[in-house]
């Protein structure tokens, strides 16, 4: 926040909720290098209405009432612009409330697609429909996957994808083993020796950061990863490193973030983020990159609208807004951004690009 004694006037003060801890805190510190590379390029430049940004990092690893409530003392000062961030499903829906469509909230990670988000909250992510539904349509015609497993954390986001990816697959019975599992689970062992885990050739993983690479250990350690492939829309490079190049064959990841060479401004942004950061900064990667967007869509946005007054962008919304970012030009449809979708192999500890899904 401002420091004290400190005019705000010439600041636009944003909240950046990113993981500090649990599964999803092996991706902040590359989020925060991402964030600070897209402060860094907008300040360097007219700033967003021609003012100054700032940064407050708040813990989304915690509880998400935790975070709500902290959320709702720091936007009680009047001196809070906006929100970011890359969080779980859990989280927004609470600091969603908190916020009650006071300033604009960027929701940059994945999620389940629902139709009853409250004003300001903008979806930056990709939904089911657009995302892992795809994906598993597109291994069923590339792969030939019949059968599949579900494993994910308890919570809203992977118990509605999984509901919508049930729903779009024609065969009722093509799910034979299900199982949702806390966040953090220590064990993966009941899934595992499921017998019914035996007739899937092809795993979905809708879990969260460092529960999915223990995941892909574990499966891995019993041989499956030769015979099963396994698809997951929350890994990224940080996942792939922290579980090992043992761990990642056969390992299949959809999303529109990949920050490859040949995709619009890749080869430059990571270019830029080097020089920035140096050689030892964690990696950019398909998360951390999508909260660089963020950064850099509420830019985009404000310059598009005039503001970031929440009914004039709602209002901006129903004509499909559209706004300019590093990556090119981006569109809204509703409260959600419209994208295309990647499909990429792991190799190693990186990504390979093999398709395009929708």
């Amino acid at each position: 926040m401002t420091p004290f004694g400190e005019s705000p006037d010439g600041i636009i003060e944003i909240l950046d909720i990113i993981p500090r801890q649990g599964p999803g805190g092996i991706v902040g510190p590359s989020c925060d290098a991402a964030i600070s590379l897209a402060v860094h390029e907008i300040n360097s430049g007219a700033g967003i209405l021609g003012r100054e940004i700032r940064t407050t990092h708040i813990d989304g690893g915690r509880r998400p009432s935790e975070v709500a409530d902290e959320v709702a003392a720091l936007l009680a000062t009047g001196m809070v612009h906006a929100i970011t961030g890359w969080h779980t499903s859990a989280v927004r829906r609470a600091v969603a409330r908190a916020n009650a469509g006071r300033v604009p909230y960027l929701f940059a990670t994945g999620h389940e697609g629902l139709r009853d988000e409250l004003p300001g909250v903008l979806m930056l992510g990709e939904h089911p429909a657009g995302h892992t539904v795809p994906a598993v349509h597109w291994l069923q015609r590339e792969y030939g996957i019949r059968r599949w497993a579900i494993i994910g954390n308890d919570y809203i986001w992977p118990r509605e994808t999984a509901r919508v990816v049930r729903k779009s697959l024609a065969d009722p019975n093509a799910v034979v083993l299900e199982r949702f599992v806390p966040l953090g689970s220590p064990d993966f062992g009941g899934f595992l020796a499921e017998p019914a885990l035996e007739q899937a050739e092809g795993v979905i993983i809708l879990m969260v950061g460092n529960d999915v690479s223990r995941f892909n250990r574990r499966f891995a350690a019993t041989g499956r990863a030769a015979t099963q492939l396994r698809v997951s829309p929350a890994a990224d490079e940080n996942v792939l490193l922290a579980g090992g190049v043992g761990a990642n064959h056969n390992l299949f990841v959809p999303s529109s973030f990949f920050l490859d060479d040949e995709l619009v401004d890749g080869a430059a942004r990571k270019a830029r983020y080097r020089r920035r950061h140096g050689s030892f900064a964690p990696a950019l990667t398909s998360f951390s990159n999508a909260t660089y967007e963020a950064i850099h869509t509420l830019r985009g946005l404000a310059e598009s609208v005039g503001s970031l007054d929440v009914p004039r962008l709602q209002r901006a919304l129903l004509d499909d807004l559209r706004y300019e970012t590093p990556g090119g030009a981006r569109c809204f449809h509703g409260n959600q951004v419209i994208q295309p979708g990647y499909i990429a192999r792991a190799a190693g500890v990186d990504f390979e690009i093999i398709g395009r899904i929708c």
